[in-house]
This record gives structure tokens, sequence and C-alpha cells, in this order.
């Protein structure tokens, strides 16, 4: 399956690009956040993110379909 990924702030930074398109057979966020955490190299792990899925906060066993956008988002922190 083909997903739209989007990363914010330290996501962004350790991907190198705030968007990109993945191939993958996987269809949970939690393994595919597993599979680009290795190939990224990010530091965070999935139980410090939210996911959303085409637009909307999902859980992280969701079933993905063909197409979907998915968005890992890290805390935030302000000041």
């Amino acid at each position: 399956m083909k997903y739209t990924l989007r990363y914010f702030a330290s996501l962004a930074d350790q991907a190198g690009c705030a968007e990109e398109t993945w191939e993958t057979a996987l269809s949970e966020p939690r393994a595919l956040y597993a599979e680009l955490r290795a190939r990224h190299g990010f530091t965070l792990d999935a139980s410090r993110l939210r996911v959303a899925v085409n637009g909307e906060f999902a859980d992280w066993h969701l079933a993905l379909a063909d197409g979907d956008e998915i968005v890992f988002l890290p805390p935030v922190s302000g000041g």
C-alpha cells in the first residue's frame, strides 16, 4: 500500500523532510511508525506520539487503507 506521510517538529528534522510517500505492506500505524523509526532514526517512542489518519486522530491499531494520509505528531512544548 502507498501512504502519504507528514512529519512535524523533531520528526521532520530527523526524517529530513516534512512529507513523503511511502510504500509498504504494513497496515497499522504502530507497525508503520516502527518501520519508519528504523529508517529515519526517530528518537521518540510511539507512546509519546499521537497519530492522525486522513485528518482525524486515530488509534494506533486502526486498519490503514491504500492512499491514506498519516500524520505522526510529537509532543509540543511552548514558551
